[in-house]
């Protein structure tokens, strides 16, 4: 059975509670409230570097934390779970259909 069929989501307990919501506000904060990969400002989320699945001890630990988009924390996720990164002709597509989105939604 591939890494794809045995990923499960393992950080949905750690994800819930007051406990997560607090660390979750300083890593945003620490972050400077943008993706640290892009900088984007909307669709935040918080990621885990090390996945809970292999480190459940670094679990609540902020230095484990980062603030990644929607889109960088997908690609991410893609890549652990087992998928291929896109190539990159692949992601500049995408990339530019991104930007172009949110200029038609700045316009209207």
């Amino acid at each position: 059975m591939g890494l794809r069929k045995e990923y499960k989501r393992h950080s949905a307990k750690v994800t819930r509670g007051p406990r997560w919501k607090a660390l979750r506000m300083l890593a945003l904060d620490r972050d400077g409230w943008k993706c640290v990969q892009c900088g984007e400002r909307r669709r935040l989320e918080c990621d885990h570097v090390l996945p809970v699945r292999d480190r459940p001890d670094l679990s609540y630990t902020l230095s484990n934390l980062q603030i990644l988009c929607g889109r960088c924390h997908a690609r991410k996720t893609r890549i652990e779970v087992g998928h291929k990164p896109l190539p990159p002709e692949r992601q500049q597509w995408r990339d530019l259909l991104s930007s172009m989105k949110g200029k038609q939604n700045a316009d209207i």
